[in-house]
């Protein structure tokens, strides 16, 4: 870091040498291991494509900080741990962070960070979120033959009065409901709502833009929607029918769907009543609410715990036996509900204390784009290690979180690492996964 605070700070005694400390060590950085960001940002162009949807209506001769280096400034301080402005006002002068963003000047300030993101408007925010989407698409070598789009909306509590922000009944606070749509562990869509709407709401929409731009790259890509009880509409499962996408969704409970699960749920109850033992029985029925336009297959979990019974439904038009389709498919939304909670503890997808709607959703997608470099760096550059499965806090931890001085030259910038760094030889594997021969 800069030279910015010369106070000695004070600390007790190692035998008879007093133990002194400064912050007059020099270029000296504690994120040495952004560059790892920077090298998956060259492989999948993620600021690049971002900060081409922005439109820029300031005079060239006078602009200092370019909008693809202020993004850049965001995401990767966003993906170190620095999630408020005020945080820049000391890493615009971080060597590291010049490197990464490619300057050779400070970077920008947060007043000027604060102009960037209320002049960006909705169009650009459009074309950023179909640019997660490109990103998405470029990612794969080859064509899938099978995409599960996860479907989820969860609650971003607000303290302020911003635009938008709406009292939930269901989270008891006020708050945003952002809606995610993820592909196993990669992000598509990061989409902020104000939360007085149905859970649902724009899911056909989105889908729909989604199914387009999938089918257009990948013609013979089967795809399935799976969400919970909140995206259970007809509508939905209709257009679903009518555009050849398979669904499974979680179906609220209701007295005929218990009456038809009776048969099962008394099975269960004699099962524990005989052993003392959780129970889980599976069956389906067909079964269609009164606001539905036909019937549909709804599988149904008799369980019986000691708390007492515990049934749950599940709708799908997917072929195969009801346990399967309840354990290995439904279930595995859960991991979902994972990489929601690292977008917003691990990389601040909640920081949307902005009193603009619009700018809170340039900050939730820039959250995104965040977690998209993370998540490309855990798929490709740590698979088959033992981080291959870690958290975006734990790669954060082991991984950007390096002691460095920095040496520039007019030929070269040297990053001189820790000694007793522990994960040097996984580093140095990722960073061969990630730099091009």
């Amino acid at each position: 870091m800069t030279e910015c605070n010369r106070e000695v700070v004070s600390f007790s005694s190692v035998g008879r040498r007093s133990l002194v400390a400064d912050f007059l060590g020099g270029q000296i950085t504690s994120d040495a291991g952004g560059l790892l960001l920077r090298e998956a940002d060259r492989q999948l162009g993620m600021t690049l494509a971002l900060a081409q949807c922005v439109a820029d209506p300031r005079d060239p001769a006078r602009t200092v900080h370019s909008t693809l280096r202020m993004i850049r400034q965001r995401v990767y301080g966003l993906a170190l741990g620095y999630e408020d402005l005020n945080d820049h006002d000391t890493l615009r002068r971080d060597e590291l962070f010049k490197v990464l963003a490619e300057a050779d000047e400070d970077m920008a300030s947060s007043p000027t960070l604060c102009r960037f993101e209320n002049r960006v408007d909705r169009a650009a925010l459009w074309k950023m979120s179909a640019a997660l989407v490109e990103v998405f698409v470029a990612s794969h070598r080859r064509p899938p033959d099978e995409l599960v789009l996860d479907f989820d909306a969860t609650d971003d509590e607000v303290h302020g009065r911003q635009e938008g922000r709406f009292f939930h009944g269901y989270y008891d606070h006020y708050c945003f409901l952002p809606l995610y749509v993820f592909c196993g562990g990669q992000l598509l869509v990061a989409y902020l709502r104000p939360s007085n709407i149905d859970a649902s709401r724009h899911s056909r929409g989105i889908l729909g833009m989604l199914v387009g731009r999938l089918r257009q790259a990948w013609p013979g890509v089967r795809i399935t929607i799976r969400g919970d009880s909140g995206f259970c509409r007809w509508r939905l499962m209709r257009w679903c029918d009518r555009h050849r996408v398979n669904y499974i969704l979680g179906l609220a409970r209701n007295s005929v769907l218990e009456g038809l699960a009776a048969p099962l749920m008394k099975q269960a109850a004699e099962a524990f009543a005989a052993t003392g033992e959780k129970q889980r029985l599976f069956g389906e029925v067909s079964y269609a609410a009164g606001t539905w336009d036909k019937q549909r297959r709804v599988l149904i979990k008799a369980e019986h715990l000691k708390d007492g019974p515990n049934p749950r439904f599940v709708v799908t038009d997917l072929a195969g036996e009801p346990q399967h389709l309840y354990d290995e498919v439904y279930c595995q939304r859960g991991e979902m509900e994972n990489r929601i909670k690292e977008q917003q503890l691990a990389l601040f997808a909640d920081r949307t204390s902005a009193h603009r709607f619009v700018a809170n959703q340039l900050r939730l997608l820039l959250a995104a784009a965040a977690y998209v470099l993370v998540e490309h760096i855990r798929r490709v550059g740590l698979a088959g290690t033992e981080l291959a499965d870690a958290q975006c806090g734990t790669i954060r931890l082991k991984l950007f979180k390096i002691g460095a001085q920095i040496q520039r030259s007019f030929r070269r910038v040297v990053l001189h690492m820790a000694s007793g760094y522990p994960y040097a030889a996984l580093l140095a594997t990722v960073v061969a996964r990630l730099v091009p021969t």
